[in-house]
């Protein structure tokens, strides 16, 4: 059966924070539990830590405190200080699921705006990836920007995280 064309439009995002590029790039992927939202959970357990395996084909995942992992997705591409694109494994149902067949995708882009700041956009896109849950989760992540992700983002480098 051929991939149904897409209908759901993308969901863009975006926020300017007072830090270079390379550095917003280092939080985004070295120090994801800083800013990641709480409710974001795909562990049953206590989640005890999230990580980015860093280079094309790792994995961003979680693990709760009994060790079980779940991978949120696949790296597509790693552009250190420039863009991180990105599997997301969930279902329509907010589940996970195991591999990239039903996945959409999370695109970031890092854009020096001067010499201190940083444009950070991130984008859902190929969210009728999702099957039947795809008007859902576009309706649950639209709406003003930046929206919870970015915001918790913008708040960690702040902190000089």
């Amino acid at each position: 059966m051929p991939e149904k064309t897409q209908t759901i439009p993308d969901v863009r995002k975006s926020v300017t924070v007072e830090a270079g590029a390379a550095d917003c790039f280092r939080v985004f992927t070295e120090h994801p539990a800083e800013w990641w939202p709480p409710s974001h959970v795909l562990v049953k357990k206590e989640r005890a830590g999230l990580a980015f395996d860093p280079g094309v084909g790792g994995r961003y995942y979680e693990w709760d405190v009994e060790g079980t992992e779940i991978a949120w997705g696949r790296v597509l591409e790693w552009e250190p200080g420039r863009r991180l694109v990105m599997t997301w494994r969930i279902d329509g149902n907010w589940q996970s699921i195991p591999d990239d067949e039903r996945a959409s995708e999370i695109e970031v882009d890092f854009e020096p705006v001067d010499a201190t700041h940083t444009r950070v956009s991130l984008a859902h896109v190929k969210l009728h990836r999702h099957g039947e849950g795809a008007e859902r989760i576009f309706r649950a992540l639209d709406g003003p920007s930046p929206g919870e992700t970015l915001e918790r983002f913008a708040q960690a480098v702040a902190r000089g995280v």
